[in-house]
């Protein structure tokens, strides 16, 4: 009897799981999963808010699973410096859903969804060098036609001047456990780029941007 119970708890999560994609598909709101992305299917008229607070994994793990918009600031100087290049989700990059093959658009043909929630960055100056700190987190949902495993989605990391000209570019991978009991899975990434401000810029002339990278199969 307990087998048969633990089968039935988990065909009903599975249902739960299917139902909030269908709806968010449909155009319907879900105010108990939104995303920090305007537009997504958890959205409405929400943004990712970038911080300027200390980064670290655990705490955009935390404010990605409880959907807190607040992290703890930094206690050191990191801040310190005036115009501290600003770190946000690059326009419709936020989110990604991956569908089975040649069924792209198909809300029953969904394997996961992938969504960036909470940003942070911090950065330190000298001379014209800079160090952005930066960190973001969010999560892997379960489609209906997604299967128990590792879901691996990349992203791509780059810095942008005051013409939206690349300067520097960084591949990132975000890899989440999901599982037919277990159709959310969250992820956090904290890491570093540094570049040169020529003279006669400023620091904040300059942007990072993340992004989830749509040039893999199934992208939509």
């Amino acid at each position: 009897m307990q087998n048969s119970g633990q089968t039935k708890l988990a065909a009903f999560v599975r249902v739960v799981a299917v139902a909030a994609l269908a709806a968010s598909l449909g155009g319907c709101g879900m105010s108990s999963l939104t995303s920090g992305i305007g537009g997504g299917w958890f959205g409405g008229d929400k943004t990712a808010k970038s911080e300027s607070t200390g980064v670290s994994e655990d705490q955009l793990l935390a404010a990605a699973k409880t959907d807190t918009g607040s992290i703890t600031p930094a206690s050191g100087n990191e801040m310190a410096a005036f115009g501290c290049p600003r770190f946000n989700v690059w326009s419709r990059d936020g989110y990604v859903t991956i569908y089975e093959q040649g069924r792209v658009g198909d809300g029953l043909a969904v394997m996961h969804r992938g969504e960036i929630s909470k940003t942070a960055r911090e950065c330190h100056i000298e001379g014209n060098r800079i160090t952005v700190k930066y960190g973001f987190s969010g999560r892997v949902l379960l489609g209906p036609k997604g299967r128990t495993g590792t879901v691996a989605l990349p992203l791509n990391v780059f810095v942008a001047d005051s013409k939206r000209e690349k300067i520097t570019t960084d591949a990132v991978q975000v890899r989440v456990d999901v599982a037919v009991d277990k159709p959310i899975g969250y992820f956090s990434i904290v890491r570093s780029v540094s570049f040169t401000v020529p003279e006669g810029s400023r620091p904040a002339d300059y942007e990072v941007f993340v992004g989830f990278d749509r040039n893999v199969p199934g992208a939509g």
